[in-house]
């Protein structure tokens, strides 16, 4: 009887110990993937507040984190916190147009609109969608940026500054399109420096300008608001 009670018992671990080689994996797996959700959902809270947040509904276009890939899209992440938040007030009132940025800029209120700023202004920026190598483009393009004295009003390192927004690492496409508006008027500034500067541009000076800032790599974010 002893010994039966022993066979059995026997049989029992050596079932127990094969369902474990074959549970055990995928509930490691399992512990471990809700490990890492935790960590990230602790992570996103602690970088923009508890869930849902107002700035998951601008990375359709703006990429997580306000990172674009598409070189159409402007990159957020990085960028002057004044600077953003004065874009979103000139799209709510139509100083700035926009069909897309226009009506839901004027749905945000100045706090909402604020702590975007905020956030985006935190974010770690990076090149968006890389144009494909052009040497001599390039160069001419920086001769452009070094004549015109870009430095004066976006920053060293053109990341951003008091007067201007980053345009290091910008879409090639979002650059080339925001310097055709100033060309054209389509765009004001304020102060009109970037209208001037702009109108001063030959369309190959343009183009050799936005192919030469899309190829830059972006400073981290400015910790000044």
């Amino acid at each position: 009887m002893k010994r039966a009670f022993l066979i059995g018992g026997a049989l029992v671990a050596a079932g127990l110990t094969a369902a474990a080689a074959t549970v055990g994996p995928e509930l490691l797996a399992g512990y471990r993937f809700m490990d890492a959700l935790d960590r990230y959902y602790a992570s996103y809270e602690a970088n923009g507040g508890a869930w849902p947040q107002t700035q998951d509904s601008c990375a359709l276009c703006h990429g997580v984190n306000g990172q674009p890939r598409d070189a159409q899209y402007a990159a957020l992440a990085g960028q002057p916190a004044s600077y953003i938040e004065a874009q979103l007030h000139a799209f709510a009132e139509g100083r700035r147009h926009s069909a897309q940025m226009g009506p839901l800029a004027a749905n945000l209120s100045d706090a909402q609109i604020k702590a975007l700023a905020d956030y985006f202004s935190r974010q770690p920026p990076g090149t968006t969608e890389a144009p494909e190598q052009d040497d001599a483009l390039a160069k001419r393009g920086e001769a452009v940026v070094a004549a015109r004295g870009c430095i004066a009003c976006h920053g060293e390192n053109l990341s951003g500054g008091p007067l201007g927004p980053r345009i290091a690492g910008q879409g090639d496409g979002y650059l080339s399109d925001q310097l055709k508006a100033f060309k054209r008027g389509q765009r004001q500034d304020p102060s009109q420096a970037m209208n001037a500067m702009a109108s001063s541009l030959s369309d190959e000076e343009l183009k050799a300008t936005a192919h030469y800032l899309s190829g830059l790599t972006p400073a981290q974010p400015h910790s000044a608001h």
